[in-house]
């Protein structure tokens, strides 16, 4: 991957404004996949965080 490119934000902190946003797309209903994306995270930082904060998401798969 080129850089500037995909998941740039390997092992990066979640910023106040990216869990706030986080639990408004998991209250959403919002599907994991789409999560990730929107917060341009991996799958799994996204599902790790959810867990550390106790959401539920969609589809985790």
């Amino acid at each position: 991957m080129a850089k500037g490119e995909g998941f740039e934000r390997h092992r990066q902190p979640w910023r106040q404004d990216e869990v706030q946003k986080l639990h408004t797309l998991a209250k959403k209903g919002m599907a994991l996949k789409a999560i990730a994306k929107a917060l341009t995270r991996s799958e799994e930082s996204v599902k790790q965080r959810a867990k550390e904060d106790g959401l539920s998401i969609a589809k985790l798969r």
